[in-house]
């Protein structure tokens, strides 16, 4: 340029560069900062859905088996819930792990054992059935048991509370219990089941029947009692075998001899089929498809045939809980685990 000396020339040129490389810098600092602000948007959308997915997968409580005694007046050969421990919570706190179950989403709890009419002679049983019905307001309370230790007065302050009582029954006939276990002393637990029949009837509990089809009654016919009795439901159980329970070397039963076959157990069930109450529950249906609380209020798991027990609901909270549970949430709606189970809705004629 004429006039222009060659520094001045010189020193322009310097800053013009400058001037656009710092327009380049701005703009790729302006894109990169943009698209690091996308990047972690797309990564907290991912962990919010990962999050999210998580919250699907959680078990909701809906049936609990809580088993909050071990201990028994009887000695089933077959029984898959021995008397290892002679724990019991206190009141209070089964009851504060009762409200977590609800708070869960727990629409029903049965209570069983052991003998659950065992412990305070089933006062404590019927603190928990009034708590549950009346407090936690559930849809569903029932109760399995021998029924040698109910008596007629519990009926008649807790059987309001009461959904479903449900006896355990293998056989109508006296010497197959005894040699079953399923006995105290010369009692007859077949005229006290009718008895119970009769209470339930008249205080306004469902009455249901659980027999375990083995060895010892898998050719009894049993449609005529059945029938008589008019049971809302009638579970028959396949004998099972669970580790450190009836079977292996810490078990306190023995019942290989009391295992049937499956076909056996399909017999039994033909033989049966004119019986509209008729529940029928194989192994494979059963094993992992109950959500069993122990006397500790920890998720039994039996995926290895064993129980394996959780951290308990009152340490570590149900959700924590629920994930060691091995529960088949699929299996347990496949063998019509959720059913009618309020009385209110059963439309029963009383």
């Amino acid at each position: 340029m004429p006039g222009v000396s060659a520094g001045a020339l010189l020193e322009l040129c310097i800053n013009t560069i400058l001037s656009i490389f710092s327009g380049v810098f701005s703009k790729v600092f302006s894109w990169s900062k943009g698209a690091c602000g996308a990047t972690n948007s797309l990564l907290s959308d991912a962990n919010s859905q990962s999050e999210q997915s998580k919250d699907l997968d959680v078990t909701t409580p809906t049936s609990v088996n809580y088993h909050f005694t071990r201990k028994c007046n009887y000695k089933c050969g077959f029984c898959f819930h021995t008397a290892k421990t002679s724990f019991v919570l206190p009141l209070e706190e089964a009851k504060k792990g009762l409200r977590l179950l609800k708070e869960a989403g727990m629409e029903k709890i049965n209570f069983s054992g052991g003998e659950p009419f065992l412990h305070e002679r089933g006062d404590f049983l019927g603190k928990m059935v009034q708590y549950c019905k009346a407090e936690l307001q559930l849809p569903s309370v029932s109760i399995v048991s021998n029924g040698s230790m109910i008596k007629e007065k519990w009926f008649q302050k807790y059987g309001d509370f009461l959904d479903i009582l449900a006896i355990s029954c293998d056989s109508f006939d006296e010497e197959t219990n005894q040699m079953i276990g399923r006995c105290q002393g010369s009692k007859s637990h077949i005229e006290n089941l009718f008895k119970i029949r009769s209470w339930c009837q008249q205080y306004k509990v469902a009455f249901k029947i659980n027999s375990v089809i083995n060895t010892f009654n898998v050719h009894e016919d049993m449609t005529e009692q059945i029938n008589q009795l008019n049971p809302v439901r009638w579970k028959v159980f396949q004998c099972l075998l669970i580790d450190g329970e009836n079977a292996g070397e810490e078990a306190l039963r023995e019942a290989e001899r009391f295992v049937i076959t499956d076909q056996q157990f399909q017999d039994f069930l033909d033989h049966h089929s004119a019986v509209s109450c008729l529940v029928p529950e194989s192994n494979e249906k059963m094993r992992n498809s109950y959500l069993i609380l122990d006397e500790y209020m920890r998720f039994l798991d039996c995926r290895e045939g064993r129980k394996d027990p959780s951290k308990s609901i009152l340490d570590v909270g149900v959700k924590d809980a629920i994930s060691f549970s091995g529960f088949d949430e699929k299996m347990f709606l496949k063998r019509g685990g959720k059913y009618v189970w309020s009385k209110a809705d059963m439309k029963l004629d009383w």
